[in-house]
């Protein structure tokens, strides 16, 4: 399977710090592979985890989203300093995951040597994000150097507010609504597990080996994982990520035919949060539409290139984190930072079919979208940020009325899983991105409206079918999982999945969606 071709070389140091990074998470799990087993102590009465054993993973504030008004001509510096923070936390997961022995004998041992010098690095890098902000006449947020301390937590259960410790709870009180009745898995895949498995942590407390699947112990688990006979129906009661149409107000589609990366187009940058950035994504994704499309493409670039959609008219690219199968398989960036280098390892699964359709609004007509606007959907740390931000579902063909967010599926012979994200489709009416990448676009509200001050526009849904052998689970552990890519200290948890568009559609074809919904049309 091969990459897109980049307009600069990866050099030969990151090469090697891939290569060491893969020793100690991709490397067959070489570094992890006793972490449980050693990592837990045991009394004459029962087995009790030592400080560093229940700290899987770090959690950081995200910088990015506080910064909610960044002048222009301070973003290039300010994006590159926030990849900047997010390198540090994957060089520090990474560190944590190659100590475990030390700090299974030394209970302060991750405070002092992980996270006390990752708060030093952040305080520098978001210094410098005051600097640029201030550089240029903007006024940078006051508490922005508060948000330079890391925690660490667990691996058992996901974050409730935003990181930050202040409560956030958009979505937080039905983070088990849509899992409710699936036998036991209400709390996330968390808690209702303590006394055994503790998602693939805690499970082999009696002495036994975590199979890693060769990613470093960095996940999945058992506990992410449900059957989908085992999901009630109509059951997914999450507030972000609503079909905006209907059978009143705008009622047409249109359907973007864009195959499904038959160019084998994959990267792990990323052109929205990080511009200019090589591995800004720290994970690899897949890309359909738009055939030039890496962290240094400019929208001139976009406008100009080559395009995998029917319709040449679009240009648009859409894009998404891989999903992979942990099957031992060594792909391309089996030695790279974005791919194995980084915990995502095993065979690249690419969708069999990719739905690309466009929606209206159930309460008014659509505008046109602005060329080049772009918009996330999901959030790629909702692990550790909390639930404001995430979206996406999993779901198996057959039973589509059956969608999770916070769990990967497991289909019955026959079915294949099914990934599903339904964009933000209201528009602020003026940018084509904000500086925390989410405020100039939202969510339509429970009746199908847009917020004051928002317009209606076509919302994109996307629809991705896989072939996926169906993983098993035995004595709490998975036995060859699939997995979308991540940043290594999500721990590849299925709330993580998110989805990415940039609009390059021409003028006259974006009239024809907008004519095409507003009418009542099925269009492609």
């Amino acid at each position: 399977m091969g990459r897109n071709t980049r307009k600069r070389r990866t050099p030969l140091a990151t090469k090697a710090i891939a290569a060491s990074a893969a020793l100690a998470l991709g490397g067959g799990g070489l570094i992890w592979a006793n972490f449980y087993a050693s990592a837990h102590e045991e009394n004459s009465a029962n087995q009790t985890k030592s400080a560093g054993a229940q700290v899987a993973t770090i959690q950081c504030p995200d910088v990015g989203q506080k910064l909610t008004d960044v002048p222009d001509g301070a973003r290039q510096g300010v994006d590159k300093e926030l990849a900047n923070l997010d390198k540090q936390i994957t060089e520090a997961y990474t560190r944590l995951a190659s100590t475990r022995q030390a700090q299974a004998g030394d209970a302060g041992f991750v405070n002092n040597a992980i996270l006390g010098p990752l708060k030093s690095k952040r305080t520098a890098a978001i210094d410098r994000i005051g600097i640029n902000i201030r550089r240029v006449g903007g006024k940078a947020p006051g508490n922005l150097e508060q948000l330079a301390e890391c925690q660490g937590m667990g691996a058992e259960q996901p974050q409730t507010n935003d990181g930050n410790g202040d409560g956030q709870n958009n979505g937080d009180q039905n983070q088990g609504g849509q899992d409710q009745n699936q036998g036991g898995d209400q709390n996330q895949g968390g808690d209702q597990n303590q006394g055994g498995q503790d998602q693939g942590g805690d499970q082999n407390q009696g002495g036994g080996q975590v199979d890693d699947n060769g990613n470093g112990a960095a996940g999945p688990f058992a506990d992410d994982f449900v059957n989908i006979n085992d999901v009630q129906p109509n059951s997914r009661n999450f507030p972000n990520g609503l079909a905006a149409n209907g059978d009143s107000g705008s009622t047409g589609t249109f359907t973007a035919k864009c195959g499904v990366n038959e160019n084998n187009l994959f990267n792990s940058d990323n052109l929205i949060v990080a511009p200019g950035v090589d591995n800004g994504a720290h994970h690899t994704h897949d890309y359909v539409g738009n055939q030039d499309n890496d962290a240094f493409s400019s929208d001139q670039d976009l406008g100009n290139a080559a395009t995998s959609c029917q319709n040449q008219a679009d240009k648009s690219t859409y894009y998404w984190p891989v999903l992979r199968l942990q099957d031992g398989t060594q792909e391309f960036d089996a030695g790279d930072l974005g791919g194995g280098g980084e915990g995502n390892v095993g065979k690249i699964l690419k969708a069999s079919e990719a739905d690309m359709k466009f929606v209206g609004n159930k309460k008014s007509d659509v505008v046109a979208m602005p060329k080049f606007l772009r918009i996330i959907t999901g959030d790629a740390k909702a692990f550790t940020n909390g639930l404001k931000n995430a979206n996406t579902s999993f779901s198996c063909t057959g039973f589509e009325d059956r969608q999770v967010t916070d769990k990967y599926v497991i289909c019955p012979q026959g079915s294949q899983v099914v990934r599903t994200s339904n964009f933000q489709s209201c528009w602020d009416g003026q940018n084509i991105d904000s500086a925390n990448h989410r405020d100039h676009v939202a969510f339509v509200q429970q009746d199908g409206s847009c917020p004051n001050g928002f317009q209606a526009i076509p919302q994109l849904q996307v629809r991705l079918v896989y072939d996926v052998p169906a993983p098993t689970i035995e004595n709490g552990q998975v036995k060859a999982p699939y997995a979308v890519d991540g940043f290594p200290e999500q721990l590849h948890k299925p709330i993580t999945d998110h989805n990415d568009f940039i609009n390059v559609m021409d003028e006259n074809l974006m009239n024809k969606v907008v004519q095409c919904i507003n009418s009542g049309q099925n269009c492609e």
